[in-house]
């Protein structure tokens, strides 16, 4: 029964840490994805400024 125990803490701790670690890479992809939209629109932005700055 005891090592029934532990198997099963086991396995919960490997889901849990997985969980974890899958939350991470998404943070990090769409942190990446966020950066790299506002890079773009720096650079069209310095390109051409009276397209998208119409004053």
């Amino acid at each position: 029964m005891k090592i029934l125990k532990v198997i099963v803490a086991a396995a919960l701790c490997a889901l849990v840490l997985s969980g974890c670690t899958l939350l991470a890479i998404a943070d990090a992809a769409g942190s990446a994805v966020v950066y790299g939209v506002k890079t773009t629109v720096n650079v069209l932005d310095a390109v051409t400024p009276d397209i998208i700055n119409k004053k």
